[in-house]
C-alpha cells in the first residue's frame, strides 16, 4: 500500500467499503461522450413538465435576495406545509431533498451495534446511510417485487432501531395497502422508528389514497418523508421534508445543518404547494404516459411491474445493461437496475408523449436487431 492509499485506513469502517449512490446519467455528459445533439432523459423520475408557473415566479421574485442567507428555520414553508396537511410546525423537518431526511434519521438513531430492516429491491440510499454510520443492514426478501411486511416484521429484533419502507417503492413502483401498512407499524416495538418514504405519493390514484399523516398521532415512532423533486418538478433545487411527532422532529432538527435549504428552494416549494393546476396536469400526463409505455411493452411482448409512481420497471428477459448502453447510443437515457438485484430490468421514467415515443421506437429497433 502506498502512502496515498493509507488515507483510506483513516476513514471509519463503514465508509471504507461504501459504494456511493450513482445518479442517472446527465444529458450533458452523454452529449459530450457521443457527440449527440438531441438527448432525452427518462432515468431519474423527474417531472417532464418541469416546475409550475407559480414556482418559477417565486424564484424570479427571490433572485435579488440571494446574497443573503436563507431563513434557517424555513418558517414560511413550514407554515404552508402545516396548513396543507393539518399538522403543527413542530412536526416538520426540512431537508435538502427527502434524501437528507433519510441521512438525518440514520445519524440521529443508529450506532454500529444497531440494525436496520428494509426490503430487497428497495431504494439504494437505505443501505448507503446504514453502512455510512456502521450499522447492520438486514434485508428482507421481496414479495412480487415489493415489500413482504410479514418477513420484515420477523426480521425485527431488539437491535432494530430503524425500518425503511418506500411506498410506492422505487425502483419497482409497487404499492402497499393502507390497512396492511398500518398493521405493520402498529406491530413494531416502540424501540424502532419506522421511516415511511413517500417520495411518489402524489402519483397514487385517489382509489388507493394514502392517509399516512392520520397515523402520526397514533405512532410517535413514525417518520414520513416526502419531496418536491418529483411531482412538483423541483429536483434541481433539492427540497424535501419529514412529518413526524414533535419529539422525533426535534431530534432530527438537532442534527440538521443550518441553512440546509437555499432561499430559492424555500420560496419555490411554498409556491408549488398552491399550484393545484400544475400538479393535476402532472398527474394526468403521468397516467397517459404510463398507458403509452405499457401499451408499447405489450406490443413488444415484454412484461412490466404495475407501478403507482412516475416510472415503470420493464423486464427485458435478457441482460438489461447492453440494452441500456444501446439506448444511450440512440440518445435515450434510462436507468439500469442491476444494483437492485434486477439485472434483466430497466426502469423507465414517464416522459412527455413525444419522449415516450422516441424511447419506444429506439427500444423496438434495439430488440428487433439483437
Amino acid at each position: 500500500m502506498n502512502n496515498t492509499d493509507k488515507i483510506y485506513n483513516l476513514a471509519v469502517a463503514g465508509v471504507q467499503q461504501l459504494i456511493p449512490y450513482k445518479a442517472g446519467k446527465p444529458i450533458e455528459e452523454l452529449e459530450r461522450e457521443l457527440g449527440l445533439a438531441q438527448v432525452i432523459k427518462l432515468a431519474s423520475n423527474e417531472n417532464p413538465l418541469g416546475p409550475g408557473k407559480k414556482a418559477l415566479a417565486a424564484i424570479q421574485a427571490a433572485l435579488p435576495t440571494v446574497a443573503l442567507y436563507p431563513d434557517g428555520s424555513g418558517f414560511m414553508l413550514k407554515q404552508a406545509l402545516a396548513e396543507k396537511y393539518a399538522v403543527d410546525v413542530s412536526q416538520i423537518t426540512l431537508g435538502n431533498g427527502s434524501n437528507e431526511i433519510l441521512e438525518l434519521v440514520a445519524r440521529a438513531f443508529l450506532t454500529p451495534e444497531l440494525e436496520v430492516v428494509f426490503s430487497q429491491h428497495a431504494f439504494a440510499v437505505y443501505p448507503i446511510v446504514t453502512q455510512a454510520v456502521g450499522a447492520t443492514a438486514v434485508v428482507a426478501p421481496a414479495l412480487n417485487y415489493g415489500h413482504d411486511l410479514d418477513a420484515m416484521l420477523q426480521a425485527v429484533t431488539e437491535k432494530t432501531r430503524l425500518v425503511f419502507i418506500a411506498n410506492p417503492n422505487n425502483p419497482t413502483g409497487t404499492l402497499l395497502s393502507q390497512a396492511s401498512l398500518e398493521r405493520f407499524i402498529r406491530a413494531l416495538p416502540d424501540t424502532c422508528v419506522c421511516v415511511l418514504d413517500e417520495a411518489y405519493f402524489e402519483f397514487v390514484s385517489s382509489i388507493d389514497s394514502i392517509n399516512s399523516i392520520d397515523w402520526l398521532n397514533k405512532f410517535p415512532n413514525l417518520l414520513i418523508t416526502r419531496t418536491f423533486s418529483k411531482a412538483y418538478g423541483l429536483a434541481g433545487l433539492r427540497m424535501g421534508y419529514g412529518l413526524s411527532s414533535p419529539q422525533l422532529a426535534d431530534i432530527l432538527n438537532r442534527v440538521r445543518q443550518p441553512f440546509n435549504n437555499n432561499a430559492l428552494a424555500l420560496v419555490a416549494a411554498e409556491a408549488a404547494l398552491t399550484d393545484d393546476e400544475h400538479l393535476q396536469q402532472t398527474v394526468t400526463v403521468n397516467a397517459q404516459g404510463m398507458q403509452q409505455l405499457t401499451d408499447g411493452f405489450k406490443t413488444l411482448c415484454l412484461e412490466w411491474v404495475p407501478s403507482a409512481g412516475n416510472f415503470v420497471l420493464v423486464d427485458l428477459k435478457q441482460a438489461g445493461l447492453p440494452v441500456y448502453e444501446a439506448l444511450l447510443r440512440k440518445g435515450v437515457i434510462v436507468r439500469p437496475v442491476g444494483v437492485y438485484e434486477l439485472p434483466n430490468h430497466l426502469r423507465i421514467s414517464i416522459g412527455t408523449k413525444e419522449e415516450n415515443q422516441v424511447f419506444l421506437e429506439a427500444l423496438t429497433d434495439i430488440l428487433v436487431n439483437v
